[in-house]
């Protein structure tokens, strides 16, 4: 056994006295040493405050005081003849009120990280870092919680909460390789709020949430809270099933895109929470018959108006709602449902609160030191280092934790274009070219790949939907072909072509028809979801509806037509929650969507044609078992500007079963339209836009036409159809 001088070096105990010792363990806790020729261990504590300081043996009950060494309360004790790997032992602490308290001693305690731990983070492979750092309930011998956090140039790190006084002396961390700072806290348990205190190189101490967090306060509190969740999952079906059938192509996907907050509110405008969500907003989704719900970011952020796109706790669900397990809860209620989860996730920027990641031990630590390369400045925020590998393990583990803790089907990537560019948004002289001086972002570039690569391999039942807005090539490529590695990115091109064209007044449709057909000419170069997302109803955008012209029924039968048109054309669907029911107004994030509109038969007649089409889509096999391949598309006549009408063809992988639409972009009825059909005999409506039900007028073709007979737009059959205004039909061979 090695034995120590019973004395410290100069300044030691200053140090640890003003919260500046780098190496805590060094000092404080037991260490083996000589005193007066015995050998024996001292043991020194800091506790301020305390007047008194003493050291009980749980083996003999022995009490031995401790010697103040420090005003500010440096206190130590030596047992002789005492063995430091056998013993066990308590402090005591009298206070300056009289009252005694006892505590494990924390610094005598071993590192609980791992040195592969620290070699795959500073490698940017731990991909499970959420289950090593941030503050973890453990049995170290003892059960208490390990805080761990990453912050390189740091001179000291200290967790500081309700257990210590906030006092960042009291608990300083263990310094590790690779910038890592961690600490076990005995006999602590859940619920206490914490933060660390971090010394930068330059500078006094500053508190900073915990980047690997799993609950907070609800801002605009900004503490962390230690959570051990208790769920008891009840999805097992739900997730065999996912897994067994693998990414679904080949399967429907109707998105419900929602906004917790606002969805619905109580009556005194109260948010409703995680558990009220599962018990109202899951089977309004199940009822109109969409496949999955697409939350827009829950993770923890600060300022409600950023609707959760500037995230501080990225392992958090915010507390806005509820819990932790609420969270899971709500999750668990969908998949009983039959309806799939997809999360928003912005791994492209962080907000500059200096409670969070900007600055995280006064250097550029999770973003890039130069603002050319680590700055929005349309945003106000922060881009995150991807070539920096730490990073990089922070990112991969956050997207496996939310597949894996809290059983998400699904994300989608937010903002990839600001990722894939140096300068995007940028002018000349405002950012920084790549080794090859190219406008690429390399690192980011390889970070998409090693995402893409890595939820493909552990999870390829679970989709990663990329929010991109340029013609960068093979977004939904795999990345062994030369693509990101993405499986559906968001076709903006067919929603930006088709709100212009739904724009225009009906007479000048016909000027315009090229901006409804020039999405087949790249329909199937990537695997499309076609979103109308929040970002077309908000800022002056106008809702859904109130982007159509003409009167009150013309704007509903042209948004009839556009869902129509949607809902066949190749891709996936999507569609944010009030665009269902028609609302008249702007999404606004702090109020709630206006119900009341459904009083009005014209909206309960949108949010009936909204779930009929779901229904049908989803019967369908034409409307998506092909949806990216060219076999599963034929164009009617995509030339009909004059009369600003479509036709086309939607088949499934079996092409003798298909479906025929039409759409009547125009308000004027259309007696004995002919198109050609694939197929011989009769067609049956399966859906018309413009029945009673849905607020039309009840025009149509009396649910079923016969086959004319007659060859038509390079078809041997054809059938002669009445078009409603501004009317979509859909039909099938009987």
């Amino acid at each position: 056994m090695s034995t120590a001088p019973a004395t410290l070096p100069f300044g030691a105990i200053d140090a640890i006295a003003l919260g500046l010792h780098g190496d805590p363990f060094a000092v404080l806790g037991p260490h083996d040493a000589t005193l007066d020729g015995r050998t024996g261990v001292i043991i020194r504590a800091f506790r301020p405050y305390a007047a008194e300081l003493t050291i009980h043996t749980v083996r003999d009950g022995g009490v031995t005081p401790m010697t103040r060494l420090h005003p500010d309360g440096f206190f130590e004790g030596f047992l002789p003849d005492a063995a430091r790997e056998e013993l066990d032992y308590r402090l005591r602490a009298t206070w300056g009120d009289g009252s005694a308290s006892e505590f494990d001693d924390p610094y005598r305690y071993g590192p609980v990280l791992t040195g592969f731990d620290q070699h795959l983070f500073a490698e940017g492979t731990h991909v499970r870092a959420y289950d090593r750092l941030g503050a973890r309930t453990i049995n170290h011998g003892t059960q208490g919680v390990h805080f761990a956090v990453w912050a390189p140039t740091a001179r000291r790190v200290s967790v500081v909460g309700d257990f210590n006084g906030w006092d960042g002396r009291v608990h300083p961390m263990r310094s590790l390789v690779a910038g890592l700072w961690e600490i076990f806290l005995p006999g602590l348990g859940v619920g206490g709020r914490y933060k660390f205190e971090v010394v930068p190189p330059n500078g006094p101490p500053m508190l900073k949430a915990d980047p690997y967090a799993r609950y907070f306060e609800t801002p605009p509190q900004t503490a962390s809270i230690v959570y051990s969740g208790a769920h008891q999952w009840s999805d097992q079906e739900w997730l065999a099933d996912r897994r067994a059938r693998g990414m679904r192509h080949r399967e429907p996907l109707s998105i419900y895109e929602v906004h917790l907050g606002s969805w619905r509110r109580h009556h005194d405008g109260r948010p409703l929470s995680y558990r009220e969500l599962a018990e109202t907003l899951v089977p309004y989704v199940r009822d109109m018959g969409f496949t999955h719900i697409e939350l827009l970011p829950v993770m923890e952020h600060p300022f409600g108006g950023s609707w959760g796109y500037q995230v501080i706790g990225f392992f958090a669900p915010t507390s806005r709602f509820g819990e932790p397990d609420d969270f899971k809860y709500l999750v668990d209620a969908c998949h009983r449902a039959g309806i799939g989860v997809i999360l928003d996730w912005v791994p492209g920027h962080f907000p500059k609160d200096l409670h969070g990641l900007a600055r995280f031990d006064g250097t550029a630590v999770y973003e890039h030191a130069d603002p050319r390369q680590g700055e929005h400045q349309d945003w106000g925020t922060l881009i995150f280092n991807y070539g920096r590998r730490e990073v990089r393990s922070f990112l991969l583990s956050n997207a496996l934790y939310w597949v894996e803790e809290f059983h998400v089907d699904g994300l989608r990537v937010d903002a990839v274009a600001s990722m894939l560019y140096l300068d995007y948004s940028r002018k000349a002289g405002e950012w920084v070219a790549n080794e090859f001086g190219g406008r690429e972002n390399l690192e980011a570039i390889g970070f998409l790949h090693e995402l893409n690569r890595r939820l493909g391999a552990e999870h390829p039942d679970v989709p990663v939907i990329a929010e991109e807005s340029t013609a960068w090539p093979g977004v939904s490529r795999p990345v062994h072909l030369g693509g990101l590695g993405f499986t559906y990115k968001w076709n903006m091109g067919w929603m930006h072509d088709m709100l212009d064209y739904c724009k225009q007044d009906p007479v000048y449709r016909r000027y315009h028809h090229h901006k409804i057909t020039f999405s087949m000419l790249y329909a199937f170069t990537e695997n499309f979801i076609l979103p109308f997302s929040h970002d077309e109803v908000v800022h002056g955008k106008g809702s859904m509806i109130n982007k159509m012209p003409g009167d009150v029924w013309q704007k509903h039968a042209n948004l009839r037509a556009l869902y129509g048109y949607m809902f066949t054309h190749p891709g996936k669907k999507h569609l944010f929650m009030g665009c269902e029911i028609g609302q008249w107004r702007e999404w606004n994030h702090d109020g709630q969507l206006d119900w009341e509109a459904l009083g009005d038969p014209h909206h309960e007649g949108m949010q009936r044609w909204v779930r009929d089409l779901n229904a049908v889509y989803r019967a369908e096999r034409a409307l998506w078992e092909v949806d990216f391949e060219p076999k599963g598309f034929r164009w009617i006549d995509p030339n009909d500007h004059d009369n600003s009408v479509i036709s086309f063809v939607r088949s499934a992988g079996e092409r003798s079963d298909h479906a025929v639409a039409v759409v009547n972009f125009t308000p004027i009825p259309r007696e004995g339209y002919r198109i050609g059909v694939p197929g011989a005999g009769a067609y049956r409506e399966l859906l018309n836009s413009d029945a009673g039900i849905y607020g039309g007028s009840n025009m149509g073709n009396g649910g079923r036409v016969e086959n004319a007979g007659n060859p038509s737009h390079g078809f041997e059959y054809s059938i002669c159809l009445t078009l409603p205004p501004l009317g979509f039909l859909l039909l099938k061979p009987e």
